[in-house]
């Protein structure tokens, strides 16, 4: 099986309105991702973030089904994913619909990272329970795969209630697209075996997942213990097949990056039983960017199998 990787986007970069922010910058950097063999190009999620994380080192997102509708306009191959969307903020129908909307206008080529969250500001500025974040999310997942049936449903939701709707049309990849579950705690290793179809975990040091009030996992050891985690409760709740893991980016090019030592690593992480990676792009400008998304593609890319 192909090992597949995704690559960050870089319209977060509001610094360099120019170089990121415009529709040119779109429609270039998504054909020079889709030309270079990613398997995907993935945007985050952060709607209305506080101004102490944002400056403390965190960054501005764009809306992500807006971007994401974007690039799969100006490609055709390349999968657009969510990495990630965080779910309790919106009414899980909303999100539903932007989904089956996006899927089916591309063709099937939409893969739904998603996470619990943890910015405390941004929930209270969207009316979200922070606390109960992780109950919220669970409750939205089972809600989205309602809707994408097709058919009527009633469901009794935390925070609303559906008496009988429908959506329609359905998302083009059946039942559903991916669901990439974030998270590095138990809860979401849980999560994705009862819930999702792969783990897409958060792969930092400690010092990091500290201020994201998240576990770390930063080294091999978690790894394997996090997959034999799903491996048990798999067997726990009878599910056949456990979920596939996808980290997002694990590597960063920039002038100068050693396309073996990127082969190294990611032959590392399949022996470790990783399905997936990703990357991310350091330049100082769209068409160095752009460039360096090709190189990776012809020295890296062109030789995974």
């Amino acid at each position: 099986m192909a090992f597949n990787l995704s690559v960050t986007f870089p319209f977060d970069h509001i610094q360099q309105p120019e170089e990121y922010t415009t529709m040119a910058a779109v429609h270039e950097c998504a054909k020079a991702v889709e030309e270079a063999g990613f398997y995907s190009g993935t945007v985050t999620d952060h709607p209305v973030p506080s101004y102490r994380w944002l400056d403390g080192g965190g960054h501005y997102a764009q809306d992500p089904f807006v971007m994401l509708s974007m690039v799969a306009a100006v490609t055709t191959t390349l999968r657009v994913q969510t990495n990630i969307i965080v779910l309790p903020y919106r009414n899980p129908f909303i999100t539903a619909r932007a989904v089956s909307s996006l899927d089916h206008f591309s063709n099937g080529r939409v893969i739904l990272g998603m996470g619990a969250g943890y910015l405390k500001p941004e929930f209270k500025a969207l009316g979200v329970d922070f606390d109960n974040r992780n109950d919220i999310m669970d409750d939205h997942i089972k809600a989205m795969k309602l809707a994408w049936t097709g058919e009527d449903f009633a469901y009794e939701g935390i925070g609303y209630t559906a008496v009988g709707n429908r959506v329609l049309p359905t998302p083009a990849q059946k039942p559903h697209p991916p669901l990439l579950i974030g998270g590095n705690s138990k809860r979401a290793l849980r999560r994705t075996v009862e819930l999702g179809d792969a783990w897409h975990p958060f792969i930092v040091p400690k010092m990091v997942t500290d201020t994201a009030r998240t576990a770390a996992i930063s080294g091999d050891d978690d790894i394997v213990g996090s997959i034999e985690y799903m491996k048990e409760h798999c067997e726990k709740v009878g599910r056949a097949t456990p979920p596939q893991v996808i980290c997002s980016s694990t590597f960063v090019i920039k002038q100068g990056f050693s396309a073996q030592e990127a082969l190294d690593g990611y032959q590392s992480l399949r022996e470790l039983g990783v399905d997936a990676s990703g990357a991310s792009i350091e330049a100082a400008t769209r068409a160095e960017w752009c460039d360096l998304a090709r190189q990776f593609g012809e020295e890296v890319i062109s030789k995974l199998d």
